[in-house]
């Protein structure tokens, strides 16, 4: 197809889709409660009772944060040795309760894994989650699918920066090879959204346990349910890429 000029100028075409860049707990998995669960027995044994809204706010993001949000909603104090011990806690519990309660697809997300691998598609998966309990779930995806449908994974203690930052979304993208601007991130989550925005990649968000804003280059939908490979490539063109179209 010919590339119309604009301006007196030949428009560069329109980035296609190379690669989706997939979160994992709350989007592709329905383990983001687990993390609640043993969030909320880490309050009940520090003598206190989480609110939702504090659980809320730890969504998607590093252990680090998520226990100062639960000290500070709890009115506690803990020193560095402390916090480590509590983290340490919160992801032993979880790992437990995915090792047990069996790792529930999110609805459309085991589907959607399979279209983009049909369409031959890269992929890659960013999580802020450990590579200990990142490799629980990647267990069971594989035995599921019958194979590993992810080229690149991206745990979150194998980054320099964590979500919000772009470097997990950077980083995965240039394993890959892939040029940002060809590139979509499915996410759940604020912090996840605000990674792969920042990171230059066009994103789908399917918001789970915490509202997430409208944003340039942000397309949002209730769930993965009937969302393949071309919706990714129309998520894709209303993305950053196109803004320089015509420019």
């Amino acid at each position: 197809m010919p590339v119309e000029p604009v301006g007196g100028r030949t428009a560069p075409p329109a980035p296609q889709l190379r690669a989706v860049l997939f979160d994992m707990d709350g989007t592709l998995v329905q383990t983001e409660e687990y993390w609640g669960e043993a969030m909320f027995e880490l309050a009940d044994a520090l003598g206190g009772q989480m609110s939702t809204e504090a659980r809320a706010a730890t969504v998607g993001t590093s252990m680090r944060h998520s226990m100062q949000v639960l000290y500070a909603d709890l009115g506690v104090v803990r020193t560095e040795e402390q916090l480590q011990a509590d983290a340490r806690r919160v992801e032993d519990r979880t790992g437990e309760l995915m090792a047990t309660a069996g790792i529930p697809w999110r609805p459309g997300a085991r589907d959607l894994l399979a279209d983009v691998r049909a369409a031959g598609l890269a992929t890659a998966l960013v999580t802020t989650t450990p590579r200990r309990l990142a490799d629980i779930v990647l267990a069971s995806i594989t035995a599921d699918l019958g194979a590993d449908p992810f080229d690149v994974t991206v745990c979150g203690d194998e980054v320099p920066a964590r979500k919000p930052d772009p470097a997990p979304y950077l980083q995965a993208a240039t394993a890959l090879g892939a040029d940002v601007l060809s590139c979509v991130v499915v996410e759940d989550s604020l912090v996840g959204v605000t990674s792969g925005l920042a990171a230059g990649m066009a994103v789908l968000g399917v918001p789970a346990l915490q509202p997430v804003p409208p944003a340039r280059g942000l397309t949002l939908r209730d769930s993965l349910a009937e969302i393949g490979a071309p919706e990714l490539a129309a998520v894709l063109a209303a993305g950053p890429a196109m803004e320089n179209v015509g420019r």
